[in-house]
This record gives C-alpha cells, sequence and structure tokens, in this order.
C-alpha cells in the first residue's frame, strides 16, 4: 500500500510539470503581483493574456481592455498589444490623462531570449502611438520583470525590473534595471537604461 500511495504521488507531480500545473501556479503568483490596470480620461484600463487557439507551441497575446462606465466616454474596446510563443508572458499597465503603458515579457519561440515589449496606447482610439522594446544581448537569456510606474511630472514613465544578463543600452551593471523614459507620452526619446 505503502508503495501504491508513493507512485500515486510521483505520477500527480509529473503530471502537473507536464502540463504546466506547477510552473503555472508560479505565473500565476507573479501575475497577480503585477499592476495591470490603470485609469486615463475616466476610463479603467486591463492588460490580460490570452492563449489562441491551435496546436503546440502556444501563442499568447497581449490585449488591454477599455471598460465602459458612466465616466468613460468611449464604449468597451480591446486592442491586442503583442504576442508571445512557447512561454506566457507577464504584463504591466500604468496610465494617466496623457495615455495608457503597457509592458510585457516575451518569447519568439525556441531558444530565442526573453524580452520586455512596451506601448503607449491612446485612451480614445486604442491605436498603439509608440512601440518600444528593452532586449538582452545574449541567446537564450530573460528579462524577468518590467513594472511601470509614471512620475509625478506625468510625463516621464519608469521601468524597473531584473534581468540575467547586460540590455542592449544599459551603463552599470548587475541583474536589475531601471530604464527612464523622459516624455514618454509625447515624444520618441530613447530612454537611460541602468543596470546595479
Amino acid at each position: 500500500m505503502h508503495l501504491f500511495k508513493s507512485v500515486v504521488s510521483l505520477c500527480t507531480v509529473v503530471a502537473a510539470t507536464a502540463c504546466g500545473g506547477v510552473e503555472e501556479q508560479g505565473g500565476l503568483a507573479t501575475r497577480e503581483s503585477a499592476l495591470v490596470s490603470g485609469t486615463s480620461q475616466g476610463c479603467t484600463f486591463t492588460a490580460s493574456v490570452v492563449t489562441r487557439p491551435g496546436p503546440f507551441p502556444y501563442i499568447y497575446d497581449v490585449k488591454v481592455t477599455r471598460e465602459a462606465s458612466n465616466t468613460c466616454p468611449w464604449g468597451e474596446g480591446t486592442v491586442v498589444v503583442g504576442s508571445a510563443t512557447g512561454g506566457s508572458p507577464t504584463p504591466w499597465l500604468a496610465a494617466n490623462e496623457l495615455g495608457v503603458a503597457v509592458s510585457y515579457t516575451y518569447r519568439t519561440g525556441g531558444p530565442s531570449s526573453q524580452n520586455l515589449g512596451l506601448k503607449h496606447v491612446a485612451p480614445d482610439t486604442l491605436a498603439i502611438v509608440r512601440s518600444r522594446g528593452l532586449t538582452v544581448n545574449a541567446l537564450g537569456k530573460a528579462i524577468y520583470s518590467g513594472s511601470l510606474s509614471i512620475e509625478t511630472d506625468g510625463t516621464t514613465l519608469t521601468v524597473t525590473g531584473t534581468k540575467d544578463a547586460p540590455l542592449y543600452g544599459e551603463t552599470g551593471s548587475g541583474n536589475s534595471y531601471v530604464a527612464t523614459f523622459q516624455d514618454f507620452f509625447t515624444s520618441e526619446t530613447e530612454p537611460s537604461i541602468v543596470a546595479f
């Protein structure tokens, strides 16, 4: 009987790992701790990840949804801001009256590195106004996170996170980084990226 229980327990762990159960729990915990909603011009915006139907390897779409409400002058709407292959991305969102910023981790499949996408979404039209990203300069390495905050001046966007390789354009060194985008919503100014 003891041997039978051990075999059942082993099979349960193997099945959960094969189906992504153990990894998904970690991903879910990370996703819940990420800030994925914000308000711009009276509307609430939320970032989410949706798996496309189809065969393996799975493709995941990162979507931003505008909720309908009494304070929002526009109706409900959704826009796909990016996608990933072979691993579910983690999104972050920040918003103010100038716009909506969303970041997300992504892979393009195979042994590709995991990078960070960054988009500026217009609150009214849901058009992607600016598309920028951060990338590691080594194959198979990763940017693990990219949380967003808008500074008190209302125009500077800060991206903070962790990584396991240098980013293109960074100064300093270390596994953490801060990327500062001056006038993110109104210009194409390149970021200042500092690793520590």
